[in-house]
């Protein structure tokens, strides 16, 4: 089993809801925020320099942790003590699908043909001083 272990430094952002616009021609057509696009921009750049030599064919386990920044209130010596070991956690929205599919989209033709591949997801949000998120990849390689 091959894995691809890598960082998306800075503050997550979740996948944000499309708006409905229209073109000149009357279609109606689903708009990406532009904070949400540019996020799955980002991550296309960050993965590429990860991505393997052929994209990803076969099956994919996912694993993402999601660090956000803690909240001033939280900046505390022992709340930060409970941060550092992982027993403060973020219960509030954003939840973990809404930043995977943004995750899930950027990665899109960088690393697999196709998010359909993925048959495992683990996704973890922590409080950090740091934000990030650590993305790691599992898979078989096709011969």
């Amino acid at each position: 089993m091959k894995t691809i272990l890598f960082e998306i430094l800075g503050e997550p952002v979740a996948q944000g809801r499309p708006r409905a616009g229209k073109t000149f021609a009357g279609k109606t057509v689903l708009i990406d925020p532009a904070k949400s696009r540019d996020f799955k921009q980002y991550v296309r750049l960050v993965a590429a320099e990860h991505a393997p030599k052929k994209l990803i064919t076969g099956p994919i386990h996912l694993s993402v942790d999601i660090y956000r920044q803690a909240p001033k209130k939280y900046q505390t010596k022992p709340k930060l003590d409970l941060i550092e070991k992982g027993l403060l956690r973020p219960t509030t929205k954003p939840d973990c699908s809404n930043y995977l599919k943004g995750i899930e989209d950027g990665l899109n033709g960088v690393m697999w043909q196709d998010d359909s591949q993925i048959i495992q997801v683990i996704v973890r949000k922590f409080y950090s001083l740091t934000p990030k998120v650590v993305v790691h990849i599992s898979y078989f390689e096709e011969e």
